[in-house]
């Protein structure tokens, strides 16, 4: 059976438009470049709070500890 796919590649990774796709592992394919380039991708919120999360860890100028307090999130406290 023939599919076909929709997307771009970036950094020799494919990104479907749409649907992912399963394509199973050593599959005989056919890729075919267009001479366009992709629209631009809006950032989602969650990778947008990821991306400001990251930028911020890196941005720190504090050291990081050598060891972190355990901690469990399942325990009731009292304030």
């Amino acid at each position: 059976m023939l599919q076909a796919y929709e997307g771009y590649f970036e950094k020799g990774q494919f990104f479907p438009i749409g649907q992912p796709v399963n394509i199973q592992d050593r599959c005989r394919v056919i890729v075919t470049v267009l001479n366009e380039v992709a629209p631009e991708q809006k950032e989602t919120a969650q990778a947008q709070a990821w991306r400001e999360f990251f930028e911020a860890i890196n941005a720190s100028t504090e050291g990081t500890p050598e060891t972190f307090e355990r901690v469990n999130f399942t325990r009731g406290i009292a304030l």
